[in-house]
């Protein structure tokens, strides 16, 4: 779990939707609310001033929309978490979205505790790429081939911990399956993200099927 409190921005041009995102995220008190917006130019004005850990981001907004707001915001503080919120599961807006930078997204129909979940676990930088966004991936660079693995940048032991990271498997998974502590899985997914100069692991994801490193013949998630 969390174990220093998360400061979040909520970004939302509701106020209703404020009001149940903000009661969900109040709820664990390893989470922290610092200040809310309504559109993507508070959204970078609010994160200049108060710096928080992570967002919260509407997509559909007046102005400078979440998509917008999330390549800016991106570009200027990279280190700083962003978790798109929709009423909808439409996933080619969420996939932009993760182009940008983003870690990841939420509905806002599910439940607390799921919210919850997520949330810890992106913290965390844990938070597993979703069957949805794989899938997606998957179709937007299905013309890869299957890199070689010579002259590779990553090890055969980090290669596995890839195709896992790929299938959406958390790290507890990925250390059941290598029979591995999931302290060592989280050394090498450091190790992973430092050698391809990548922030996440969905950013690891997308960048691995546009090299063509995942074994596609293998995946029989779909």
């Amino acid at each position: 779990m969390v174990q220093a409190c998360c400061r979040i921005l909520i970004i939302d041009d509701h106020e209703h939707a404020r009001e149940g995102i903000r009661t969900i995220v109040e709820m664990d008190p390893h989470f922290v609310i610092i200040a809310e917006g309504t559109s993507g130019e508070e959204a970078i004005e609010l994160t200049s001033q108060y710096m928080p850990d992570l967002i919260l981001m509407d997509i559909q907004m007046p102005g400078i929309g979440g998509l917008e707001a999330t390549k800016r915001l991106k570009n200027s503080f990279p280190y700083i978490k962003i978790i798109m919120v929709t009423v909808s599961d439409d996933i080619t807006h969420l996939f932009e979205a993760i182009k940008y930078g983003a870690q990841g997204y939420l509905l806002k129909n599910l439940q607390p505790s799921a919210w919850h979940d997520y949330l810890h676990a992106v913290a965390l930088d844990e938070a597993p790429v979703t069957k949805e966004l794989a899938f997606r991936m998957l179709k937007e660079f299905n013309m890869s081939p299957t890199a070689s693995d010579e002259n590779h940048p990553l090890t055969t032991r980090e290669q596995q911990i890839l195709q896992l990271v790929a299938k959406g498997n958390s790290n507890r998974d990925i250390a059941t399956e290598l029979n591995i502590s999931e302290h060592t899985v989280k050394n090498h997914l450091k190790n992973i993200l430092q050698k391809l100069h990548l922030s996440n692991r969905v950013q690891l994801t997308r960048y691995a099927y546009e090299q063509g490193w995942i074994n596609m013949q293998q995946d029989d998630r779909f």
